[in-house]
């Protein structure tokens, strides 16, 4: 009920909801860039760069996944094909390193667009089977395509320097640059999920044909969200090929795309700060346990498994549920 003794409309109600969650969200959000800010000077940067770099990425799927309802089985050809394009643009191209990353990221809109247009129509496995089969279509296109390199993949592609003045050879300058990279693209989700157009996604999540009924076009708000999980996993994956200085077949294989759906699950599908937390665990994971080699895909399942049994709404989502708030 309002001042007036009138009962407030279903709009400002959920307008308050999404104002009270963003305030919520504030004392974790300045607790999580205090410890990236600080990060760099304990644990060595390059690794640092790769759970960034995958956590935007998981970040980007989270908001397909997470809050549209859609899961995707091809988003490695965004992530790996921008890689391509952002390396090949600073090697070849000779472009400065923030076209190349932005050459990566308008990479990954591209092929969203163009994938979310053919498969966007259908749903559910449907969905999925199309955007693998893409998605496979593009890796052996990139195992043969010349300016690719085939299995050499492109490298030593040069990071450049910063508006042409700050040289990103040092790592832990580049560590720095990437952090902005992703917190950009971390708020910029955060800001999209929680928009009116994020509500909107939300609805078709939850009950598409109701949505319908309401006047929505819910192709159109699924592509566009399509595009911009996309757009976001692009800007992912050509930092990562410049940071890296490496654009390799792995970012395009299928099981990168597995390795994203597995970060998001283990942390938390639709959270805020579930997909950093997955995609930590997974990277972490994978670097101090690479003497097992082929095993660590198997405690990589078994992880999974122990998570699904014991925390079913992910480790974030979890947390979320006992401490009754959104994380």
């Amino acid at each position: 009920m309002t001042a007036h003794g009138v009962e407030a409309s279903p709009g400002i109600k959920a307008r308050a909801a999404v104002r009270d969650e963003m305030r919520s969200l504030r004392i974790p959000i300045a607790g999580l860039v205090a410890i990236l800010l600080v990060a760099p000077f304990v644990i060595y940067p390059v690794f640092l760069m790769k759970m960034l770099c995958f956590a935007l990425f998981a970040c980007a799927f989270n908001l397909l996944i997470g809050y549209v309802g859609l899961l995707s089985f091809g988003h490695a050809m965004f992530f790996g094909g921008a890689g391509y394009l952002a390396a090949h643009a600073a090697r070849v191209w000779g472009l400065p390193f923030e076209l190349s990353v932005l050459t990566g990221m308008a990479t990954g809109a591209v092929l969203g667009l163009a994938v979310g247009w053919l498969a966007i129509r259908r749903q559910g496995i449907y969905f999925a089977m199309i955007t693998l089969a893409l998605a496979q279509m593009f890796f052996f296109y990139c195992l043969r395509a010349k300016f690719t390199g085939g299995e050499d993949g492109i490298q030593g592609v040069p990071r450049g320097k910063l508006l042409g003045l700050l040289s990103l050879e040092d790592n832990r300058t580049m560590y720095f640059v990437v952090l902005a990279i992703f917190l950009f693209g971390f708020f910029f989700i955060l800001r999209v999920v929680h928009s009116p157009f994020g509500q909107v996604l939300k609805a078709v999540r939850e009950n598409e044909p109701r949505a319908v009924s309401l006047g929505y076009k819910s192709d159109q708000y699924k592509l566009i969200a399509f595009v911009l999980s996309a757009a976001i996993s692009g800007l992912a994956g050509g930092t990562k090929s410049i940071v890296f200085q490496l654009a390799s077949l792995t970012d395009v294989h299928w099981a990168t795309s597995g390795e994203v759906i597995l970060m998001v699950l283990l942390g938390g599908l639709g959270t805020v700060f579930g997909p950093i937390v997955g995609a930590v665990i997974v990277i972490v994971v994978e670097s101090y346990l690479a003497q097992l080699g082929g095993w660590v895909t198997v405690v990589q399942g078994a992880l999974f498994v122990v998570c699904v049994l014991a925390f079913r709404r992910g480790i974030v989502g979890e947390l979320s549920r006992v401490l009754h708030r959104p994380l």
